[in-house]
């Protein structure tokens, strides 16, 4: 994919690993809209991301609306849109007789229907255009862990879903890639970035797996990437 005039959305784009995706694609030439819940975060992303081809919206991917307005904001603003990255997600983590409704129903809302959101409100931009979808999942998505039973289900879903969808949209010349990080310097969990995550794999890092994934020759198609650091601690 030529990436000159390329227009990407990348929701959850106002920090961490979208935000690190964000920052790799505007580098790249690209024209980039990046979405969050709150339009403060999303302007203050932008400013810090520079640049006039940079688009702010603000969007809450469990409400498909909200995501079919700011698919219809980014073509009315750059005029098409070529590259989707799924990337809003959010962790809560306890024992299963602990774990609350609302943490369970926020994480798959969020993490798994908001991925679901993100594609069918941009699906027919992306056939038009023989686009590129993403999601961001996790290597939670395939290995399980005490206390993560709801985030595992979510993310064990997000690769289900994207694999199936990779095979429907191959058809439409759509390349379709699930990411698989494991410990990613961010602000994920509420965590604050300290020198302490400097052996983590960092945000920049998936920014230039992702402009790596879209510079690959067409006839290649990575559909999984399991991505870990190269130690631990």
């Amino acid at each position: 994919m030529s990436l000159e005039n390329k227009v990407a959305y990348i929701t959850g784009g106002t920090k961490g690993i979208g935000f690190g995706i964000a920052e790799a694609l505007v580098k790249a030439g690209l024209k980039v809209a990046i979405s969050g819940r709150k339009q403060t975060d999303v302007e203050k992303a932008k400013q810090d991301l520079g640049g006039d081809n940079v688009l702010a919206i603000a969007s809450d991917v469990r409400n498909f609306e909200d995501e079919q307005k700011a698919v219809e904001q980014i073509v009315a603003t750059f005029g098409k849109l070529d590259i989707v990255i799924a990337n809003a997600g959010l962790g809560k983590f306890a024992p299963i007789d602990q774990l609350s409704l609302e943490d369970w129903n926020a994480m798959i809302d969020t993490n798994l229907t908001g991925v679901f959101h993100t594609l069918k409100a941009s699906v027919e931009q992306l056939k038009a255009n023989k686009g590129y979808y993403i999601s961001i999942a996790s290597l939670a998505g395939t290995n399980f862990f005490a206390n993560g039973a709801g985030y595992n289900a979510s993310k064990f879903g997000v690769v289900g879903f994207t694999q199936a969808a990779m095979l429907d949209l191959r058809e439409h010349d759509i390349k379709t890639t699930t990411i698989m990080p494991g410990s990613v310097t961010s602000h994920f969990n509420e965590h604050e970035p300290n020198e302490a995550d400097g052996w983590k794999i960092q945000p920049e890092d998936l920014g230039q797996m992702v402009v790596d994934l879209l510079n690959l020759n067409p006839n290649v198609l990575p559909s999984k990437i399991e991505v870990r650091p190269t130690k631990t601690k």
